[in-house]
């Protein structure tokens, strides 16, 4: 597993080891886990050291911070058929939605070693929210923790911090909102001093950051590009990844139709690329190395493309791949190697330099989880509930297919010898 020095940490880089998963795709951000000696091989009935219950529903993947294991969920109050015919008159798609009469958002604390439900604290409570695809939840954004403080965004119901010592919040700011049609997706990031997130919606499109020390709104800056005229074309849940280009830090944020360039101090819009294609309604996050930066376009016709960066003062195109891009699945850098898998369950092994596959294979399943890459291995986990562990290398090789039950939205989390796995209802911890 190569480092990734160009990269700003997501959380300061006194996170950066294997006790503490302080944000969705782990100390990096970019799906690489510092773990050792991780099971390959697990079943309901062998390797499962214990398995919690979970009130409520959420897709976000838990952060692992000392002894606790923190998560958000949504508890749902369901709509009335009236209320729901009502609300969905307004709707311009044609998806399966799910319309609540009330939610409330809940931060829960996990004891890291039996498994114990410690806290429950509801943070935000909404009412008559907007509608979301019901293969989406109201907690699919993942939070994030840095000095004791967790920060979680749920779109346009609200952002919060918490203090983890006290469970009290320090801030929330309900202030910021679009229709985001299909529910909240976007996982926000820190830099500094600013929590930064994406607000790509149907009506309007805008990044935002906000002061971590107050909540208050530090910089919004809207989207530049042409978009496409019909509104559900216009809406996209993808996540940043801050890179350190040309030695200054840039925001590196994929939106319906185009990838953008952001100061993070500022907001200041430094460079904006288009997709060439029809691209909406991501929910992936770009990775990186010290040349170039990997993302999929997901939604409408799918690609992944490269982004040349080094020495340039504008990225340019390396090469676009419209093999089996995914369509929810961040990628994964491991041995010099560009994998992803797409919705419907081939894996690629690419070479980041040309983007010419090694191969191209079935493992089965459908997918929204990223994977993660963890001593030369790569976790897959599907809505079916099957982690497919394959060999980080350019020959196809599965090592392990193993199943809990329920559907696993959520990314793994691998920190010393545990993995962790969250299912729409529980929470495992799976040891040696």
């Amino acid at each position: 597993m190569k480092p990734h020095h160009v990269l700003f940490s997501l959380a300061c880089f006194s996170f950066l080891h294997a006790a503490n998963w302080p944000e969705w795709r782990g100390p990096d951000g970019q799906g690489q886990s510092q773990a050792t000696r991780l099971p390959e091989t697990w079943s309901e009935t062998s390797g499962v050291a214990w398995k919690a219950e979970i009130p409520g529903r959420g897709h976000s993947t838990p952060l692992a911070w000392g002894d606790h294991l923190w998560l958000t969920t949504a508890l749902e109050k369901t709509a009335t058929p009236d209320q729901v015919k009502a609300r969905l008159a307004s709707n311009t798609g044609d998806q399966p939605l799910t319309v609540l009469d009330s939610v409330s958002l809940h931060v829960v604390c996990v004891d890291k070693a039996s498994g114990k439900l410690l806290h429950d604290i509801e943070v935000l409570n909404v009412k008559e929210p907007q509608w979301a695809h019901q293969l989406n939840s109201y907690a699919s954004p993942s939070p994030l923790i840095e000095d004791g403080l967790l920060y979680a965004h749920f779109g346009s119901f609200g952002t919060i911090c918490l203090d983890l010592s006290t469970q009290q919040l320090r801030w929330k700011n309900e202030e910021l909102h679009i229709m985001h049609e299909n529910g909240p997706g976007s996982t926000a990031v820190l830099w500094q001093d600013k929590l930064i997130a994406h607000f790509d919606g149907s009506d309007q499109q805008f990044i935002a950051a906000f002061d971590k020390a107050t909540g208050k709104v530090a910089w919004k800056t809207v989207r530049s590009g042409e978009m496409d005229p019909r509104p559900q074309q216009r809406k996209a849940y993808g996540t940043p990844l801050i890179v350190s280009m040309n030695d200054q830090p840039v925001v590196v944020s994929p939106a319906a139709n185009w990838i953008y360039g952001y100061e993070p101090a500022t907001g200041k819009e430094l460079w904006k690329i288009p997709y060439g294609e029809l691209g909406f309604s991501m929910s992936v996050r770009p990775v990186a190395d010290a040349e170039r930066v990997y993302f999929s376009t997901s939604f409408g016709k799918s690609q992944v493309i490269a982004l040349n960066y080094k020495g340039l003062k504008t990225p340019e195109i390396a090469w676009r791949n419209n093999k089996n891009a995914p369509k929810m699945c961040s990628p994964a850098l491991a041995n010099g190697l560009l994998f992803y898998i797409d919705d419907g369950g081939i894996v690629s092994c690419i070479d980041p330099a040309t983007g010419e596959a090694h191969y191209r294979e079935r493992i089965g399943g459908k997918y929204s989880a990223s994977p993660i890459v963890v001593e030369n291995k790569i976790y897959f986990a599907s809505r079916e509930g099957i982690v497919t562990v394959i060999a980080a290398q350019k020959e196809f090789k599965i090592l392990a297919q193993n199943p809990v039950e329920g559907s696993l939205m959520a990314s793994p989390v691998a920190i010393d010898q545990q993995l962790y796995l969250r299912t729409e209802k529980a929470l495992y911890r799976i040891s040696q």
